[in-house]
């Protein structure tokens, strides 16, 4: 029989909306505080230890970030992109592949560009 422990309120709980099909499979039970253990990541962006600094010009912060990562050899691509407001804040849900795997990552912030451009690093550095 399995059992599950919560810690804290059901992550799912904290939205109107359904959770992603897909996520809500793996992090519907799951508590707040294991959600973000699990599921986001703050930067820096691991980038097998090396440190770079680069200028981007894209029409959307996305954009940008993708194509400095795409050239630092970093190939992510979104399969899924989701954002659900919660409160103040915004929480993006992105699941990405590197071409072999796929993880799904979640970031949230007041700014809904902040929140989906945390999401997609924590994406980046779950497939890393």
């Amino acid at each position: 029989m399995h059992t599950t422990t919560l810690t804290g309120p059901r992550f799912a709980d904290f939205f109107d909306t359904p959770l992603p099909r897909g996520l809500r499979e793996l992090a519907g039970d799951m508590s707040w505080d294991d959600v973000a253990t699990t599921f986001s990541g703050a930067g820096p962006l691991s980038l097998d230890d090396r440190t770079a600094a680069a200028l981007a010009s894209a029409p959307a912060p996305l954009a940008a970030l993708t194509g400095l990562l795409y050239e630092q050899g970093c190939a992510v691509e979104m399969l899924n992109f989701h954002q659900l407001r919660a409160g103040g804040q915004t929480a993006t849900f992105i699941r990405g592949t590197d071409g072999v795997r796929t993880e799904w990552a979640i970031g949230w912030s007041e700014s809904p560009t902040e929140s989906a451009l945390r999401a997609f690093v924590a994406c980046a550095n779950r497939l890393a």
